[in-house]
């Protein structure tokens, strides 16, 4: 996602969709809600990260120290965190994942293409590209390979 937003400068913007897969890994509810509450603050990426660089440790007492690592202000984190709303949001997220057909992730919408399963840079940077040149918008250099 990084190298695509530094490809893709002002021409791409990445919306993240929450669909814990509950069934095979027991902690994904709990991180995904974790996740919703820490975008309260505006810190969704950060705390994304620090969920990607930890995954084998997401129990409560983590997500509460990657909240305070990554300076979210804990008590409303928390206070968050047992929102109905906050779960609402995720819950939103998956029926739309459903709605699609979507079962597993990761899984990637480029301008209505489907990319599923993890992808190279260059799987994303051959749609990326078309649909920029079908919109008559430059490919910057650096995704053509010029």
């Amino acid at each position: 996602m990084k190298q695509i937003e530094d490809t893709y400068k002002g021409q791409v913007q990445i919306v993240w969709k929450n669909l814990p897969l509950t069934s095979i890994h027991n902690k994904a509810m709990g991180a995904a809600i974790a996740s919703e509450a820490a975008h309260r603050q505006g810190k969704f990426w950060e705390f994304h990260d620090k969920l990607f660089e930890n995954q084998s440790k997401l129990e409560l007492d983590n997500l509460k120290q990657y909240a305070k690592e990554i300076g979210l202000n804990t008590a409303q984190f928390e206070k968050d965190l047992s929102d109905p709303e906050t779960k609402k949001r995720v819950d939103v997220d998956m029926s739309e994942a459903g709605s699609f057909g979507i079962t597993g992730t990761p899984a990637f919408f480029v301008n209505g293409h489907f990319l599923r399963g993890a992808q190279q840079f260059e799987g994303f940077a051959k749609v990326i590209n078309a649909e920029l040149q079908r919109l008559n918008i430059p490919v910057p250099p650096a995704a053509s390979g010029k």
